[in-house]
Formats: C-alpha cells, sequence, structure tokens
C-alpha cells in the first residue's frame, strides 16, 4: 500500500479553527551554515562548466526558506544585489548574521566545498570537491572579503528594508513586476519548485526578469515529501484525496513531474543546457497511478530529482 493515514489527517486538520497549517514545514536546510556554503559554491562550479557566468552580480532567490544563507553566500563571492521571494517569512535577522560570519570564515579560509559525505542528499553531485581556486583567484578574494564591502552586508541584514540595502527580501511575492524586466543575472531555486502551484507563472517571471544573458539553476525534487510509503507513492493518489491532504495549507507540493518542467521552459523560451537526473527505483506499475498519471513516461517513474540550469533562447 503506497498511501499513508498521517499525511490525510493532517490536511483535514486545517479545517479545524485552532490548527495553524497542519504542518507546513518546507524551511529546508538553510539554517545551516556549511550547506548554503555547499550549495551556492556548486551552483558556481556548474556555471562555469557549462558555460555560464559564475561572477552574477544580481540574482533572485525563489524559496530561501529558514534563511537568506545561500544568498547571503552569493553577496559575500562577489554579487551586488540579492532578490529573495518567499510566501511565508521564516528567515530571521540573528540567524541571517550569524550564518553570515560564519560564511565570510569559510571563505577565507578556502574551505572545500561540504561532499556528498556530509550531505549524501545533495546535488548536483560533483567529480573534486576542492575550493574552486580557478573561480576564486587570489585577487577576487581579497576583493570580495574587504572589511568595507562586508561591513555593507552586514548592515543590509539588519535593514533589508532601506533603499541601499543589497538586499531585498520580498514577502509574500506573486507578481511578476517585484522586479524590473531582464535586469537579473541569475535565478535559482534549492528544492522549491516542486511545491510552486502556479509553476507556468514562475517561469513566466523568471523569463521576465532574466537578462538576455542570464541564466537559472534549479535542484527540484520529485519525491513524495513523506506524504507516501514509497517515494513516488503520491502519484497514485487521486485529485480528490489529494485536495484532502493539503487542506487549507499555502503550499505542499505540486506533484508535477520531471517532463512537465521541461515542457513548460520550452514552451516559456529557455533552452534547457544541464539536466542532471537523480534516478530511484520504482515500485508503482501504471495501474496503481491514478489517472490524472497514467499517461506519465516511464522515465518520469524513476526521476526522484533534478538539477537544472537553462538559459533564454
Amino acid at each position: 500500500m503506497n498511501r499513508k493515514l498521517g499525511p490525510l489527517l493532517r490536511g483535514l486538520s486545517t479545517y479545524v479553527p485552532m490548527v495553524k497549517n497542519g504542518g507546513v514545514r518546507g524551511t529546508g536546510s538553510t539554517d545551516l551554515t556549511r550547506y548554503c556554503y555547499s550549495v551556492w559554491l556548486r551552483y558556481l562550479v556548474m556555471a562555469e562548466k557549462n558555460g555560464l557566468d559564475f561572477s552574477p552580480k544580481i540574482v533572485a532567490e525563489l524559496g530561501p526558506g529558514a534563511s537568506l544563507g545561500i544568498g547571503l553566500a552569493a553577496l559575500i563571492s562577489g554579487c551586488e544585489q540579492y532578490y529573495a521571494f518567499d510566501i511565508m517569512a521564516k528567515a530571521n535577522i540573528k540567524r541571517n548574521l550569524k550564518i553570515f560570519e560564519e560564511l565570510v570564515e569559510l571563505f577565507k579560509n578556502k574551505t572545500d566545498i561540504p561532499d556528498d559525505r556530509e550531505f549524501p542528499l545533495e546535488k548536483p553531485y560533483l567529480q573534486n570537491y576542492d575550493f574552486p581556486a580557478n573561480i576564486f583567484t587570489d585577487n577576487r578574494l581579497k576583493r570580495i572579503l574587504k572589511a568595507s564591502r562586508l561591513e555593507r552586508i552586514r548592515n543590509s541584514i539588519l535593514n533589508h528594508q532601506h533603499r541601499n540595502s543589497v538586499i531585498r527580501y520580498s514577502i509574500p511575492w506573486y507578481d511578476e513586476n517585484v522586479l524590473e524586466k531582464e535586469s537579473v543575472d541569475m535565478v535559482y531555486s534549492q528544492a522549491v519548485l516542486e511545491h510552486v502551484d502556479d509553476l507556468r507563472h514562475v517561469y513566466q517571471s523568471m523569463y521576465l526578469w532574466l537578462k538576455p544573458t542570464g541564466y537559472m539553476s534549479h535542484l527540484i525534487d520529485f519525491s513524495s515529501h513523506g506524504l507516501a510509503n514509497t517515494w513516488n507513492g503520491h502519484w497514485t493518489y487521486s485529485d480528490f484525496i489529494w485536495k484532502l491532504i493539503k487542506g487549507r495549507r499555502p503550499y505542499l507540493i505540486n506533484r508535477e513531474p520531471h517532463s512537465t518542467h521541461l515542457v513548460m521552459l520550452k514552451q516559456e523560451g529557455f533552452e534547457v543546457i544541464c539536466d542532471i537526473k537523480n534516478t530511484s527505483e520504482s515500485c508503482l506499475s501504471k495501474k496503481q497511478l491514478a489517472r490524472r498519471f497514467q499517461s506519465i513516461a516511464d522515465e518520469d517513474l524513476t526521476i526522484s530529482a533534478a538539477f537544472i540550469q537553462a538559459v533564454k533562447e
């Protein structure tokens, strides 16, 4: 049996007035400094490998979660402006300041990228986890780690609403007009796009935000997130049962498979230049799937996660 009673009960509980959100989590691991450092450096290493700009000046993140740690790593590494978009406020100043100071030390010490032994679920896997000295030359490190520059970032953490802040934290965001058209060098997300209900709107927004030379990086998790007894058991629930499981929570997972993202990317004008798929054995047959998913591609049933980089065509 691929179904769990717990998710259904939690979803139903959201209709009870005294229950706030039925256990919405989804803050990820962005409250762990070394995790944020690892994620950002993996993005840059993959960007260099794929011929993309590994020194983006203006970046935007969807769903930063428990902290702005990945964005802070981006700022320390040389970015000049960071936009963070979420639907619920989870990050706080004290946590961000702590992570910032720890990130600075990691860069100063030229710390190697935390690998799959420390974060076994983190993707993409790299061939080499040494500190990327080819990206962060001594001259670049000297420039980005200037005390005055770090102090400006520190002040922006304390007051991200100030007009001169290098951080813009928008809660909630739904409108693509939160950013000027063609103003961003890079948009990224870390295990977020599987939680977005209106995927097409988000891809359209990212297309508008990116400069003609810009790109995006996304790690997408296609698993059931513990909502079924098997990693892909969420595709066995009917739409009616799924509606009850979600309840009144502002988000859960959208259940869209890998192929849906590829189709939307192409339709919205993107060219995928990197698509690293992580596969897991499927314990399901097509007849076990809900009607909505019975036409799913055989490959989709085995793709549990993917790291995708794409540019405007």
